[in-house]
């Protein structure tokens, strides 16, 4: 027989044997609320094409985009992302494509303000879907990314996204001083509430294959990597420092991409600064569940709703994931944010 009297009084497991004490002292909830959905957008009409890398995402023309952005309003999710499929007849060294007022993504929010004007829409501000070299930026002869040249595009794309009625505007660069230069343009426009989203701590990453392919720049890119810009996936205290740059400079949320691989980031930015802090649950994370999901290997919802939770628990106020829309209905339909 157990010796109750040598046995400890707190069993920790005692909170854990009933569903209802589960709930009651649980500390992080998955909400629809906490969820962005990235949505990549190209040329014509009635267009749907479905991207072999990323099963269940797909390419759509404006129309469709503008349908899929009802539905997810409908869903209660409260932001979208836009990212362009820009053709390559279109891509120039200097991506003034970027910056065109009637450009794929200016229309596409233009075309969905007007349909859904309560919807949150974030503009991805970078170059690499325009131009020839798949970069960030503009490069020099030796193919160097040049940073001040490239803040002058960036400037310019930035506010041809706030004209055409963007709500955050997202720089992806990780340029030097794009923070500075987008808030004092934004500014001086009388953009005054158009929020900025930095992705302050964006890493070197393999993850990114995916995305690559779903935009169309990753056979631009080739073999060439983005390490002189973007943050080595070694270090962690540089990510504070960036942070910090950018919140100087004007940012009102910092991002950390990838997401999963990167919760220490998540959690230390969060812990030192206590600002607004995305995470982005990108696509070579998602292309791993589902993939793994396919093979009946993992269940894809618990996985999804466990890894989301996971980036929530470490400090993400919100997570941009390819997984939104999925688990907005998994929230909606059992009217329970977690399982």
């Amino acid at each position: 027989m157990l010796d109750t009297a040598n046995y400890p009084s707190t069993r920790m497991r005692r909170m854990r044997s009933d569903e209802f004490s589960r709930k009651l002292i649980r500390e992080i909830n998955l909400q629809v609320e906490d969820l962005i959905y990235p949505m990549f957008v190209m040329e014509g009409e009635s267009k749907v094409e479905a991207i072999p890398s990323m099963p269940d995402i797909f390419r759509l023309s404006i129309d469709k985009a503008v349908a899929e952005a009802q539905e997810i309003h409908a869903l209660g999710i409260p932001a979208i992302a836009l990212f362009p499929v820009t053709p390559n007849h279109k891509k120039t060294l200097l991506a003034a494509e970027a910056y065109n007022p009637q450009g794929l993504i200016q229309q596409t929010i233009r075309a969905i303000k007007a349909s859904v004007p309560k919807l949150g829409i974030i503009a991805d501000t970078a170059l690499d879907p325009y131009t020839i070299h798949g970069h960030d930026g503009i490069i020099d002869d030796d193919g160097y990314v040049v940073n001040d040249p490239t803040l002058e595009i960036l400037v310019q794309q930035a506010l041809s996204h706030a004209q055409a009625g963007a709500d955050i505007i997202a720089p992806s660069d990780m340029m030097d001083g794009r923070i500075g230069s987008i808030r004092k343009a934004l500014e001086q426009e009388g953009f005054v509430n158009t929020k900025i989203l930095a992705y302050s701590a964006k890493y070197a990453s393999s993850f990114y294959g995916p995305f690559r392919d779903a935009v169309g720049s990753a056979s631009n890119l080739q073999q060439s990597d983005k390490s002189q810009y973007q943050m080595d996936p070694a270090n962690s205290d540089e990510a504070l420092r960036e942070v910090a740059l950018d919140l100087k400079e004007g940012a009102d949320i910092v991002m950390v991409k990838p997401g999963m691989p990167y919760l220490d980031i998540i959690y230390r930015i969060k812990q030192q600064f206590k600002v607004p802090t995305f995470a982005y649950q990108v696509s070579g994370e998602y292309t791993m569940i589902k993939a793994a999901a396919q093979n009946n290997w993992l269940v894809e919802q618990n996985v999804a709703l466990e890894s989301l939770i996971c980036l929530k628990r470490a400090g993400a106020d919100a997570v941009l994931s390819y997984f939104a829309k999925k688990i907005a209905q998994l929230i909606v339909d059992k009217n329970r944010s977690w399982l």
